[in-house]
């Protein structure tokens, strides 16, 4: 099943049922729809009420209790030392004092350590801006060139007019952004360092998702509610996951086939890297089911039901925003029925539901019919439709099984392809 009833039952976010496609009818597979879904866990907006003063007091507060905490930490680990020392030279001690020595820890190249030690330096916290909302999320080094891959609700507040993107290296150093090209329904963003001459940059091997299993070991890396360099670890919950996320503030909802982990992903995660146990990216984290929260739009903590967009789908889209700056969706031409309550993905009623010459229609598609299966996938939704089908690319071709009057049939669709996330 599709991961949105989780999503709707809470109350919080809309599910398919009311909305997640947008319109009456929903847009044609491959077009970003309304509504709600999984919430994004990228931008972390401002804390507080605005107010300077009541800022800097709660600032205050934190780093009092940081530095009262270092302090008692210094003071216990020398009392600590002078209390094994005494142990160790008293035969009556009834504790034993633990090895100095480090060898016993895995720190291996291959270990999580290892990988986080190599990693860091390429993973980096964006803090985007605008003049209606901020907020931070994170992204990693794409290439030599400069770009930085992250989600597109990441860098949206940035995509206006006057907009700052800023991005932050584990090092401290900070380079001002742009942004090259951005997909909000694949939920895919590209941006570039300004004056990045000079600067070595070791962008992330990308792995292979489609060889991602459940069970396989993760690894997230980003920045949860602002504190950059967060390394978390997990497994692969499922893999083709069907998700639909959005902010649940009534944005238009972004669509993956996912891959889940339980790896803690919190608000300020999104763009982040997923990691497979050799280092390598296998998705960029997007999406989560919040904990301990019922009000739209608000941010809840990880219940370790995180969401990553495949690595092998984001780089295709990546690349069409470094050649074009635009995103190409496949398409099938045809609407569909956001009201309907059974299994599969059902086709609208009315007459234009099938675009008259379009892939659905040379298919044999028509108003009404049930799609139930695409290639080897089962659909038991249109967000599963949608999902499976922007995970092709444009003129593939798939097949298609499906209900009309009661009866099974199968055809095969040659998928098109629609510029841009307008809809027209």
């Amino acid at each position: 099943m599709p991961a949105t009833p989780a999503y709707a039952s809470s109350g919080a976010y809309a599910g398919m049922s009311s909305g997640a496609y947008g319109g009456t009818n929903g847009p044609e597979p491959g077009q970003p729809g309304g509504g709600g879904g999984t919430p994004w866990p990228g931008s972390v907006p401002p804390q507080g009420d605005g107010s300077g003063g009541r800022r800097r007091g709660v600032g205050a507060l934190v780093a009092a209790v940081v530095v009262a905490a270092l302090v008692a930490g210094g003071v216990g680990g020398g009392i600590g030392y002078e209390v094994a020392k005494h142990n160790n030279d008293n035969s009556n001690s009834t504790t034993i004092s633990a090895p100095q020595s480090t060898q016993a820890l895995n720190r291996a190249p291959t270990s999580v350590a290892g990988i986080a030690n190599r990693a860091l330096p390429s993973v980096v916290t964006i803090k985007a801006s605008g003049s209606q909302e901020s907020g931070t999320g994170t992204g990693f080094v794409y290439d030599t060139q400069g770009h930085i891959l992250t989600n597109n609700h990441v860098v949206a507040p940035a995509a206006d007019s006057g907009g700052k993107l800023t991005v932050t290296f584990s090092n401290g150093n900070t380079y001002d952004a742009s942004v090259v090209g951005r997909a909000q329904g694949y939920d895919v963003a590209v941006i570039k360092l300004k004056n990045a001459s000079g600067i070595k940059l070791s962008p992330l091997p990308l792995g292979n998702s489609d060889d991602a299993q459940v069970g396989d070991a993760t690894i997230a890396i980003g920045a949860p509610f602002g504190l950059s360099g967060t390394v978390t670890t997990g497994i692969v919950s499922a893999v083709h996951r069907p998700v639909a996320s959005s902010d649940g503030q009534g944005s238009a909802s972004s669509y993956m086939s996912a891959i889940q982990t339980d790896a803690s992903i919190n608000p300020g995660n999104s763009g982040g890297p997923l990691l497979n146990a050799t280092g390598s990216v296998i998705g960029i984290n997007s999406a989560i089911q919040p904990g301990g929260t019922t009000s739209p739009g608000s941010q809840g903590g990880s219940v370790g039901l995180g969401f990553a967009i495949p690595i092998n789908q984001a780089k295709r889209v990546a690349d069409q925003l470094i050649r074009t700056g635009q995103p190409v969706y496949p398409v099938m031409k045809v609407s569909l029925d956001t009201q309907y309550q059974g299994d599969g993905a059902r086709i609208g009623t009315s007459a234009d539901s099938v675009t008259a010459g379009g892939p659905g229609a040379q298919a044999g598609l028509k108003p009404g019919d049930v799609i139930t299966k695409f290639d080897d996938t089962i659909i038991d939704s249109g967000q599963t439709l949608i999902g499976e089908i922007w995970t092709h690319s444009p003129g593939d071709k798939a097949t298609l099984t499906y209900t009309r009057n009661g009866s099974t049939h199968t055809t095969t669709v040659t998928l098109g392809s629609r510029v841009g996330d307008s809809p027209n």
